[in-house]
């Protein structure tokens, strides 16, 4: 659980609702059906009880773009969230194509744009009445564009940034150089969402990323989450090379096979061990009397639970409780995880476990208390600039902590300096086991989290990825100690996420010390073998830190 700035990043984009009614929108929907001719609407006396029941399931940003002329496509929309439900028949999907754009009507620099460009949100549908198994079909080719959209700007090329247009030049030259035209289809995915961490935000790249590999730009993406749970996702793409969608069917379904696995589980989905680990983790003697433990101030808030000052047997601690209202399963075993991986840490670089409540509903673990703060306050609210020697103690301490979790089979999966904590004497303390986790037997992971700015490509990616995950993220962490600034501050997490994942990493500072340049550059390398180990880090930073001490000394000494 996440409580500080930059945590709840990897959250959904907000929504722009507007001035909306809803019950406007679904009178004009039922009407225009009646007046179509529609059987059901006509004849069924439920039907307007049906059609009342699916937009309350969707936000109401999902009425802004409902075509009026095209009603049928919201009656689309429930054939494939109601298929949804079944998970042998997840994802849904749905092609149709909708256009022919002219090349002579643009240039290569807009089709590129668009690769990463999209927006949030929208709910154009099709027409459709024929439903297959993880498909639809029809090849009607009226198109009308959504006309609602606000625009969120996915350019994230940067001068820097010329791997990005090798990569695209490379693709377009590979597609077929007899189509005079460029073919526009509509994709709509309906599946089962990501609870609470990630949600629409990592749904839109694990989608977008299947859609690349099949060759495809994403024009427009239009992107729901129903009230219980399940996602309704429209993508207007082009680069397939023929309007016919026969061929654009099987591409897509021999890439949901290679991961289908992935689509019909829960992101909080824990091996056997890990389930066992949590079962036997819910009494102990680190059980905390909540009586007596003094709750004081709040010190952050969190998507399910907030951060409080405390006091327990004289001692000032840190309690972080969950709010009963959003009580799960789900999250009561990552609960139950934290505990267990906290229970089992004890490293003067890992902040330290003092115990838990575990009685329902007053779950809430207790840590030391860090009057410090985070390394983000320290270096963005605070605005301190650091200088090299306390920048390199910092660093280590960080490495410290992460080589003594490593050893010990542990993955953090959400590093960066909102979880990075100080205490009196500025000694860094890794914190927020929240969705760390035991390496599992096989030795990689696939769930989907983190926070989007300090996200390894691989996460992004939805591959499997192991502890050097955790070494990407700490070379953000190292780059943000060298320049106090925010990573990739002018793009939104979501613009950064999908930079990352085409090769883009910040900016190198100038005037830094150059071994430290080449470190930071090995840990965010694309190829997770290729990154050091936290071991050989740290080695590193002592080493500098070392020089930078002689160098100083000898200066002094003169």
């Amino acid at each position: 659980m996440d409580f500080a700035e930059g945590v709840g990043e990897s959250s959904s984009p907000p929504r722009s609702l507007g001035s909306f009614s809803n019950y406007d929108v679904r009178n004009d929907v039922f009407n225009r059906l009646v007046e179509n001719g529609h059987d059901e609407a006509i004849s069924n006396p439920e039907f307007r009880d049906q059609l009342d029941a699916h937009f309350n399931r969707l936000p109401a940003s999902y009425g802004l773009d409902v075509n009026i002329d095209r009603v049928e496509d919201v009656l689309l929309h429930q054939k494939l969230l109601a298929l949804a439900k079944d998970p042998e028949k997840r994802p849904v999907y749905h092609i149709r194509f909708l256009e022919n754009i002219s090349r002579t009507d643009g240039n290569d620099d807009e089709e590129f744009t668009s690769i990463l460009t999209t927006s949030w949100p929208s709910g154009d549908g099709t027409n459709e009445e024929v439903l297959s198994h993880k498909r639809t079909r029809n090849h009607t080719s009226d198109f009308e564009p959504c006309s609602k959209l606000e625009d969120l700007n996915l350019d994230v090329r940067k001068k820097n940034s010329k791997d990005i247009e090798d990569q695209y030049a490379t693709k377009k030259i590979s597609r077929r150089e007899d189509s005079t035209d460029i073919h526009v289809h509509e994709v709509i995915f309906s599946t089962v969402d990501r609870p609470k961490l990630l949600s629409q935000a990592f749904i839109f790249l694990q989608l977008s990323t299947l859609l690349s590999n099949i060759g495809l730009n994403i024009r427009e993406a239009h992107v729901f989450s129903t009230t219980d749970g399940y996602s309704l996702d429209v993508f207007v793409v082009d680069g397939w090379f023929v309007e016919d969608t026969d061929g654009l069917y099987e591409a897509m379904e021999n890439a949901i096979a290679k991961s289908e696995g992935s689509w019909s589980k829960s992101s909080h989905s824990h091996s056997a061990g890990e389930k066992s680990l949590a079962t036997h983790s819910k009494v102990g003697d680190w059980e905390i009397d909540r009586r007596l433990l003094k709750i004081g101030e709040r010190i952050a808030s969190g998507s399910c639970g907030d951060l409080y000052h405390g006091v327990y047997l004289g001692e000032d601690v840190a309690v972080k409780i969950l709010r009963s209202e959003h009580l799960n399963g789900a999250l009561e075993d990552e609960f139950a995880q934290e505990v267990a991986i906290l229970r089992e840490v004890h490293h003067k670089n890992v902040v330290r476990f003092i115990g838990a409540c575990t009685k329902f509903p007053d779950l809430c673990i207790v840590t030391e208390y860090m009057p410090g703060g985070s390394l983000y306050d320290y270096l963005h609210k605070n605005h301190n600039v650091l200088k090299l020697p306390q920048l390199l103690k910092f660093a280590i301490d960080v490495c410290r902590g992460m080589e003594y979790l490593h050893q010990n089979d542990i993955i953090h999966r959400d590093l960066k300096t909102a979880n990075l904590l100080m205490d009196t004497d500025n000694v860094v303390k890794v914190a927020d086991f929240g969705v760390a986790r035991f390496q599992s037997q096989g030795g990689v992971m696939t769930a989907e989290t983190g926070t989007y700015r300090w996200m390894a490509p691989e996460v992004i990616n939805h591959q499997p990825y192991d502890q050097k995950a955790d070494v990407f993220s700490f070379s953000i962490v190292l780059w943000e100690l060298v320049t106090a600034k925010v990573p990739y501050e002018s793009m939104t997490p979501l613009q950064a996420a999908l930079g990352v994942r085409q090769g883009l990493r910040p900016d190198l500072p100038c005037n830094a010390n150059p071994i430290l340049l080449e470190l930071m550059q090995k840990c965010w390398d694309a190829t997770p073998c290729n990154r050091p180990s936290f071991s050989d880090i740290r080695v590193e930073l002592e080493n500098i830190l070392l020089e930078v001490q002689e160098n100083s000394e000898a200066v002094n000494g003169t």
